[in-house]
């Protein structure tokens, strides 16, 4: 395994240049013209959709640690939900994470937290760490799935999509808070899993890393903060441990269960290392 965290990485500007953007066209949502209360329902709606439904429960406990399993159709469905919250092609997202599992806060985690907050919340994605060459080997269960593959080459494109759907529905207002504060929102919630939840916080288990428990962005992710647990039982689709650490995302795997839309359904007692 060929080093990936690199002395001087190189800026990645184009991915630079889209981050900043997406935040100045998030400060047109300040402005009284483009509010309206309708717009900020349907910047929640896809924020649960695109992160919890996309992130949580489809691009990470599906795709990346397979923690159950469901018919092609409803994969399929989640992993275009996670397309649309705008963190990146699918195959770079399960990627990056399965190295940050396998390297956790050490050489070969492309957003190691012991290189300091900022490289770990945001820094990380705009430097060249690691080569696509390296991160096909993490991927390659998907790489041939042609809806993966779909979703993977045209993420900006169905973006674009989305927008003038929101557009023809309601206007710039609804551009303005369903396209790009939702994607602030949505952006810098899952960001903060990486660097939060390797700062602040509490424990449950002693890992060979700096994960913790975080209740806030727990909060923000529909149970993805509960991030020591996570680390603790990787396989496990259950995040929350404690009666407190609501896990918005497991009870909707559970719920699927029950509907038989879900199987074999991983939960700490199944995992094995």
């Amino acid at each position: 395994m060929t080093d990936v965290r690199l002395t001087s990485p190189r800026p990645r500007w184009t991915v630079i240049t889209v981050v900043v953007f997406l935040h100045l066209g998030a400060l047109l949502a300040l402005s009284p013209a483009y509010f309206s209360w309708s717009a900020v329902g349907v910047a929640l709606f896809l924020h649960w959709l695109t992160i919890g439904l996309g992130i949580s429960l489809g691009f990470h406990r599906l795709a990346t640690h397979r923690s159950f399993k469901t018919v092609k159709w409803l994969e399929y469905f989640f992993i275009l939900c996670g397309t649309l919250a705008g963190q990146g092609a699918v195959k770079g997202w399960v990627g990056y994470h399965r190295m940050h599992h396998l390297f956790a806060d050490r050489t070969g985690d492309p957003h190691d937290s012991t290189q300091g907050f900022w490289w770990s919340h945001i820094s990380w994605l705009m430097h060249e760490v690691p080569s696509h060459s390296e991160l096909h080997r993490f991927t390659q269960d998907i790489a041939h799935d042609s809806f993966y593959q779909f979703c993977h080459k045209h993420y900006i494109a169905l973006q674009i999509a989305l927008a003038v759907l929101l557009y023809g529905l309601g206007g710039m207002p609804f551009v303005v808070w369903g396209i790009f504060a939702r994607l602030f929102v949505g952006f810098h919630s899952t960001c903060f899993v990486n660097s939060a939840c390797h700062t602040f916080g509490y424990r449950n288990y002693a890992v060979n890393d700096r994960s913790t428990n975080c209740w806030w962005a727990a909060l923000l992710t529909f149970g993805e903060g509960w991030h020591n647990n996570h680390h603790a039982y990787q396989a496990s689709a259950q995040f929350g441990k404690r009666w407190w650490e609501v896990d918005l995302i497991w009870l909707t795997i559970r719920l699927l269960e029950k509907l038989k839309l879900a199987k074999n359904v991983k939960t700490a007692h199944l995992v094995e290392y």
